[in-house]
């Protein structure tokens, strides 16, 4: 089967009229046949590699479903010189590659015509950032505000270049800072502001839920005073992040020195005596959250819900006047994933695991002496979770698969969840992968058999239960990987190191 790969990015549909029609119907000439699929990205910048269209024509060429692959133009695979080569030598090594505009051939001059080809549109795409990043200072400087902020308690009026207050939002605003700087007001606290404004049914700037990390920033921005400072974080290639799905390749917004700063004025909406108070008492609860006596938690980090899969944490709750300690997976803040609910004692739980390391140890230094300790694979317990995912994903793939065969549905956001379920299966597998070579490597290392060691010795002249916390601590993050808590600790799993 041949293949015909096409794309436009919105900013070129828009600029230069590249037509997607006219691609294909050149490409379908030049492949001079009527056995042609067609790879699509309609409005995806040719920057980056991780695209709906491409992905879908690289797999199937490396699945052997295509011998030809026809394209316009190189620099429709990519507008970066290395990543056209790559895309082009991987292409090769299964199929033929042609070109619409300028033969490319697997010869010295084609190779070179072709990395000419891709060096210069890399150029021009260097120079139009440029140029468009110049622009938008220009008019910064000019009072204009160049790019919509999405400041909660105003509307971006894009044609005039200026922030606008959004009335219904305003007064929100000016409640959360009233009732903030009140002294006298029974909603005392951000998470409290952030519960009240989700129980009245308030949403956010995006539709999503009130935070307490939200309401601290509305509380924080300059914008409802007057200034809205622009060219403060640098976010070039950020847009990238949308197609790349490790995320150590991901692009990080930096800020920029404050000497680089554009400060534009927009309508106030908070007087700035009040704004300076709230700053104060912001600052205020930093240094007494800072200050306070930490509570202590013996398994933090450590703990995971076996029924939903979240992280449990320490929490003090109160009961009859009481205060105690406990492991939940209930979130402190409002949010989507709040937990199941599951909890447990956290002395409790915390004796648990430290007399299973003891016993943990002892067996292992004086095993002809002491019963062995039954222990559950943590790597096993991985691999079920993970082949029953992979089992969920493949069903899914499948159905996607089959509604694809469909040519009245649209397959835009079909493809789009496609390439979703691509991405969690190949971390899965890279994940599954990773276990099985650490279950075949089965022999502690050095470390874990010197902690176990100095353990043993410990134990010699210090009886289990006398161990102060900070010891009983390191030695359980040493020797613990993770611990599995179900049913209100009806059942634990404790995994070693």
């Amino acid at each position: 089967m041949i293949a015909v790969y096409a794309r436009v990015s919105t900013d070129e549909q828009a600029k230069n009229g590249y037509s997607l029609q006219d691609q294909i119907r050149e490409c379908r000439i030049k492949a001079g046949s009527d056995d042609i699929k067609e790879y699509i990205d309609d409005g995806f910048s040719g920057e980056f590699l991780d695209r709906p269209g491409l992905s879908s024509l690289r797999q199937d060429v490396r699945d052997g479903l295509i011998t030809k692959v026809v394209c316009l133009d190189p620099d429709r695979l990519s507008r970066k010189l290395v990543n056209s080569v790559i895309v082009a030598d991987e292409i090769e090594k299964y199929a033929e590659l042609v070109f619409v505009n300028g033969e490319y051939q697997n010869t010295p001059e084609g190779r070179l015509f072709y990395q000419m080809r891709g060096a210069v549109a890399e150029f021009e795409k260097a120079k139009i950032n440029e140029r468009m990043s110049r622009g938008r200072r220009q008019k910064a400087r000019q009072g204009k505000v160049v790019k919509n902020p999405r400041v909660y308690g105003y509307d971006y009026d894009k044609e005039n270049g200026k922030l606008v207050v959004n009335t219904r939002e305003a007064e929100v605003v000016r409640w959360i800072f009233n009732v903030f700087t009140d002294p006298n007001s029974n909603i005392r606290g951000l998470n409290h502001i952030a519960a009240q404004l989700i129980e009245q049914g308030v949403p956010t700037k995006r539709g999503g839920i009130w935070h307490r990390q939200t309401v601290k920033q509305i509380l924080k921005n300059r914008a409802y005073i007057g200034e809205v400072y622009q060219n403060r974080y640098n976010t070039e290639g950020r847009i990238r992040n949308k197609y790349v799905s490790d995320p150590s390749e991901r692009v990080i917004t930096t800020e920029r020195p404050m000497d680089e700063w554009i400060r534009v004025e927009c309508p106030a909406i908070i007087d700035v005596g009040q704004f300076d108070y709230a700053q104060k008492l912001l600052e205020k609860v930093r240094r007494e959250t800072n200050g306070k006596t930490k509570r202590q938690y013996l398994l933090s980090g450590l703990c995971r819900c076996g029924d939903c899969g979240m992280r449990m944490h320490g929490r003090y709750a109160k009961r009859w006047d009481k205060w105690y300690k406990t492991y939940t997976d209930r979130q402190n803040s409002p949010g989507r994933n709040r937990g199941c609910g599951n909890w447990v004692r956290g002395e409790t739980i915390e004796d648990k695991v430290w007399k299973h390391v003891i016993d943990y140890v002892t067996s292992k230094m004086n095993a002809e002496s002491a019963p062995t300790v039954e222990q559950p694979s943590y790597e096993q317990s991985e691999l079920a979770r993970i082949d029953k995912e992979l089992n969920r994903i493949n069903t899914g793939r499948q159905k996607l698969l089959d509604l694809l065969m469909d040519d009245d549905i649209d397959d835009t956001d079909i493809r789009e969840r496609l390439k979703k379920l691509q991405d969690q299966r190949q971390k899965l597998e890279e994940r599954r992968n990773q276990l099985e070579q650490e279950m075949n490597n089965v022999k502690a290392n050095d470390y874990v058999v010197d902690m176990w060691k100095q353990v043993w010795e410990m134990l010699k002249y210090v009886k289990p239960d006398e161990f102060e916390f900070d010891a009983k601590r390191n030695i359980i993050r040493s020797l613990v990987r993770e611990i599995k808590i179900y049913n209100k600790g009806e059942n634990v799993d404790i995994f070693m190191i």
